[in-house]
Order: structure tokens, then C-alpha cells, then sequence
């Protein structure tokens, strides 16, 4: 692929990323909002103290495959056909595993001291629901793979809009009509069953019987390490949810969750941007040791440009947007979403990080990197509950944070990039955001009106960023600007 066409395809990808994802977090915003306003954090609680379970169930139904397929250089329908099949096989398997187990994981949360005077007898039923989201799923991840490695990225952007928009009307008639927490399921069922169906609806290709096997067996040794990887990841991403579950009342469940949910909205957003163009294109160059460094440097900047200021802008404007938005009874979980700001960057770094190495090959050195920080984290989150929440969500940031070390150490290994690169790559985005917060903050610190407080803050540090942006003389902000001023002329 020849240098123009994979930077077209890149901003393409980029462009449409930004789009789909930024559509997601509008729409998300919106109906989040209304529900939680309609329902309790105990409700939030109940579906939190499930995440963890259900997602590594997907992940185990997934074994690894729907990435595998992505990375090989030369596919054919058999490979789509066997990992179809056995992720269809291993996700009725694990949920029969599931559905009896069920009662054993209300029984671990039930028979904490915080819980005592909490009736959970309902999580074994909702377990029971909630887990039929990874059966579903089953059903388009050949789909989905086939979608991410020809670079639809579009097509994945109409799907997810479709699908948030579909479930969360769903799950917000539920809310109003009393369902309470059955409504959050409801909605993730549905969100996975819209998002099924239009895999198969944009995706060309289809299964067919009967199904060789044969292909897994020269993708496991690669997609077993990204299985292993995968656990450990949904293990560190929900550990809070299940310590705090496992130690404190489901209420802090749900104020924690609610915290996390406008956090990895915004992660999530930025994360987006790349995750549909960022292993194809790496992939593409991963021959070319100087390009791949270059293309790699080009990812991080842009998503330093994007994280820094959404996140911080987030925590500056955590009080208002909640008194506002979902009124007083959450006001205490600001608190949380400002420290989970401050180390939500590193969620779309350590993937950027993650798929060079996986590009290289090399998802062995990903799995031993993702199990250290777990156990770590893990063991810190330990020692630290009995000082309280606040404590144990401090700790959590501050190892994914010193984490990044450890990462670019891993991708200095595969490309040569040096600690003081990706520095220079970062700081530059992290210092100006911040700068513009501060600012903001002062200026409007007179202000008491909340509604006019959050418009001021997010209309000056928008100013202000862009402002810095420009007087320093950010490539980045600038092919960004230079990118949709051509397409608006191209129309």
C-alpha cells in the first residue's frame, strides 16, 4: 500500500472514527442522563456487580480469534468459517457454565458485611439475563472481524449509532414503566442484538456447513496470549467494581459506576477515533521499522491532541454537568469521576501500545505487561480498601499512569521509540490542557448561576485550548483543521 493511499485511508478512518464516536457519546450523554434520573445508584449497582463476569465470558467466547483473523496477512472463508462456528460452540458452553453458577456469584456478594442488610436474591435472575448478551454477540464476531479488517469503517459507524440509539429508547421505556435495573440489562441485550444483526447486514460474508477447525490450530499460539491478555484486562478494568461490591454497600457500586461511566465515555470517544484504523494501518507498515515508528508517533500525538482536553475538561466541569444533568442524589460520585479523569488517558495509549506490539507479533510480551499491571493493581486495591473508596480509586489511577512506563518500554523494544520520544509526543498536549483549565477555573470561579458556569467553562477552555493549539504551532491541530476545511470544499 503505497504512502497516500494508507494516509487516506487513516484520515478516512480517523474521520469517520471521530464521527461514529462522537455520535456515541451524544447519544449515550442523553439517554445516560434520563436514566439516571429515573433510577437509583443501587440500581446501577446491581448491573455493575455482573460487568466483570459477563465480559469474560465474551472474551473467552472470543478466544482471541476475532483478532487473530485481523492480523494474518493472507485470509480465506475457512478461517472466518471455524472461528464462526467455535465461538458459536464455546459461548452456549459458557453460558450453560454460567447460568448455574449464578447462584454461587449472589452468594459471594450477598455474604458481605456491607451486604447484610441487603436483599440480593434478584442478581441470580438477572445474572441469568444479562449473560445471554455474550450468546448474541457470538453470532457476529467473524462478522465484525471481517468489517475491521476490510476498514468499513463507516458502515461500523451507521451500525453503532443504530444500536445505541435502538437499545437505549429500549431501556429507557423500561426505566419509566418501574423495570429499574432490568432496564440496564434489557439495554445491553438489545444494544448486542441490533449490533449482531447489521454485522450481518453490511458484512459480505456468511458460515456455511460443515466447518473445518483446522485454521484455529495455526492461530492459537497468537490468539491464545491475546485470550489470556483479554481476561486480565476486563479483570484489571472491573476490579473496583468487584471489590467494592465485595466490601461496601451496592450504592458505592453504582456511584463508582456512574463516576466510570462519564470517564470512559470520553476514553472510550477518543479511543474510537483509532481503534478501527489503528492495527490494519500499523500492520500495513510493521516491514518498514522508520515508517512504523513515524505512523505510531503520528496515532499518539493525535490521541494526546483528543484525551488531554476532553478529560480534564471533564473533571473541570464534573460538578455542574452532575447537578445538572442527573441531579443532586449523584453529586457525591464528582468526586471519583475527577480522579478517574486523571488517569483515563492511558486507556487509549496502552491500545495504541498494545497493537504495535501485536502487530510485531509479539502478543506474549502484551499478555505478561497486562498480567503484571493486573496483579499489581490487584494487590494495591487490596491493601488499600480499608482506607476507603477515595483511596482505593487513587491507587487504581496512579498504577495505570506509572503503568505507560512499562508499555513504551515494550514498543521501544519493537520500533526503537525512546522513554523521552513519547514523552515529547504528550506532555506538550497534557501541559496546554491543563494550562486551560486553570485559566478557566479562575475566570469563572465568580460565577454562581451553574448553568452559565458550565457553558462559560466549556465554551473558554474550548477557546483557550485551540487558542494554545495554534500560537505554539501544533502539526497535529493544524492537519485536523487543514482535513475538514478540504472536505467542506470537496462538497
Amino acid at each position: 500500500m503505497t504512502e497516500n493511499t494508507l494516509k487516506e485511508k487513516t484520515a478516512k478512518g480517523l474521520m469517520w472514527g471521530t464521527i461514529s464516536n462522537g455520535a456515541q457519546l451524544v447519544l449515550g450523554t442523553l439517554f445516560g442522563i434520563f436514566l439516571a434520573r429515573i433510577l437509583s445508584p443501587s440500581d446501577y449497582g446491581m448491573v455493575g456487580l455482573l460487568t466483570v463476569f459477563s465480559q469474560i465470558a465474551s472474551v473467552l467466547q472470543d478466544s482471541g480469534f476475532r483478532t487473530a483473523l485481523a492480523n494474518r496477512r493472507e485470509i480465506v472463508h475457512e478461517d472466518y468459517n471455524a472461528v464462526f462456528w467455535f465461538n458459536v460452540g464455546t459461548s452456549c458452553v459458557m453460558y450453560l457454565l454460567l447460568f448455574f453458577l449464578a447462584p454461587l456469584i449472589t452468594e459471594f456478594y450477598q455474604h458481605s458485611d456491607a451486604a447484610a442488610n441487603q436483599d440480593l436474591s434478584e442478581l441470580t435472575p438477572l445474572a441469568r439475563f444479562s449473560f445471554l448478551g455474550f450468546v448474541i454477540a457470538s453470532l457476529g464476531t467473524a462478522h465484525y472481524a471481517y468489517l475491521f479488517r476490510t476498514l468499513q469503517v463507516k458502515q461500523k459507524a451507521i451500525i453503532t449509532v443504530i444500536s445505541l440509539t435502538t437499545s437505549s429508547t429500549i431501556g429507557l421505556t423500561m426505566a419509566l414503566k418501574g423495570y429499574a435495573y432490568w432496564g440496564l440489562a434489557t439495554q445491553g441485550i438489545a444494544f448486542t442484538t441490533c449490533n449482531t444483526i447489521l454485522f450481518w447486514y453490511f458484512s459480505k460474508w456468511r458460515p456455511t456447513l460443515p466447518v473445518s477447525f483446522h485454521p484455529l490450530k495455526e492461530m492459537f499460539g497468537f490468539s491464545s496470549k491475546l485470550l489470556a491478555n483479554d481476561i486480565c484486562n476486563n479483570i484489571n478494568g472491573n476490579i473496583l467494581s468487584v471489590m467494592l461490591g465485595r466490601f461496601y454497600a451496592v450504592h458505592d457500586v453504582g456511584l463508582y459506576n456512574q463516576a466510570n461511566k462519564w470517564t470512559s465515555m470520553v476514553s472510550t470517544m477518543v479511543l474510537g477515533t483509532i481503534k478501527d484504523v489503528a492495527q490494519p494501518v500499523l500492520r500495513n507498515v510493521e516491514t518498514e521499522r522508520e515508517r512504523h515508528k513515524r505512523v505510531f508517533r503520528k496515532m499518539l500525538r493525535f490521541n494526546a491532541f483528543m484525551v488531554f482536553p476532553a478529560l480534564f475538561g471533564l473533571a473541570l466541569i464534573s460538578r455542574e454537568l452532575i447537578l445538572i444533568t442527573v441531579t443532586e442524589k449523584w453529586l457525591d460520585c464528582v468526586p471519583l469521576m475527577q480522579i478517574l479523569c486523571a488517569g483515563a488517558f492511558t486507556v487509549p495509549i496502552q491500545y495504541l501500545c498494545a497493537n504495535l506490539v501485536i502487530t510485531k507479533e509479539r502478543s506474549d510480551l502484551v499478555l505478561w505487561n497486562t498480567v503484571g499491571m493486573g496483579l499489581t493493581q490487584i494487590s494495591a486495591i487490596f491493601f488499600s480498601y480499608p482506607y476507603g473508596i477515595h483511596t482505593m480509586v487513587c491507587v487504581y489511577t496512579a498504577i495505570n499512569i506509572a503503568w505507560l512506563t512499562i508499555w513504551f518500554y515494550f514498543v521501544h523494544r519493537e520500533i526503537g521509540l525512546r522513554l523521552w520520544e513519547a514523552v515529547l509526543d504528550l506532555f506538550p498536549y497534557a501541559a496546554l490542557a491543563a494550562l486551560a483549565m486553570v485559566v478557566t477555573a479562575f475566570v469563572t470561579s465568580p460565577i454562581e448561576n451553574i448553568y452559565l458556569l458550565l457553558g462559560l467553562k466549556i465554551f473558554i477552555a474550548a477557546l483557550l485550548y485551540g487558542g494554545l493549539m495554534w500560537l505554539f504551532g501544533s502539526v497535529t491541530f493544524k492537519e485536523c483543521i487543514s482535513y475538514l476545511l478540504n472536505k467542506k470544499r470537496a462538497r
